[in-house]
């Protein structure tokens, strides 16, 4: 092996960095400023036939919180049933009441079973839903199929 170097940076270099660091952190604290001042929000739902993932986001789409069946604690089949989704739902509504959001949209996506109870869940927390959309993509035509087996 060879010799080791040590690259040392001059003062200059040192309170640009810090300079750049700080402002970082300014711009950070002066976004979580404005996540209180939103009255209206929107909700992801994202079902799965393994998991199911709820999105908090400002009326422009920007990602306020995030939780999953998973994350609270469900692990394998468990993660997509209804009453997990039931939870996370509910621990969902949570970080809406700390946001101060009080009318949300709400947008549906996926084919997994915790899809409903998710949105009873929400709908039982006594927020004002705005509207229910489910967003799944559905496929027009579908794939290419391949071509003819010739033996």
């Amino acid at each position: 092996m060879g010799k080791k170097r040590i690259i040392s940076k001059s003062k200059e270099e040192l309170l640009k960095e810090r300079d750049a660091i700080e402002g970082r952190i300014d711009k950070g604290s002066e976004i979580k400023a404005t996540f209180s001042r939103f009255e209206e929000g929107r909700v992801y739902i994202s079902s799965t036939y393994n998991n199911i993932i709820i999105t908090l986001t400002d009326p422009k789409g920007g990602v306020l919180a995030w939780t999953s069946a998973g994350r609270i604690g469900f692990k394998g089949t468990k993660k997509a049933t209804p009453f997990a989704a039931s939870k996370v739902a509910g621990a969902m509504a949570e970080m809406i009441n700390k946001f101060k959001i009080g009318k949300i949209s709400i947008f549906v996506k996926g084919v997994g079973s915790g899809r409903d109870s998710a949105l009873r869940s929400l709908a039982a927390k006594g927020f004002e839903i705005i509207s229910v959309k489910d967003v799944t993509p559905v496929p027009h035509n579908g794939c290419r199929p391949p071509k003819v087996r010739r033996v």
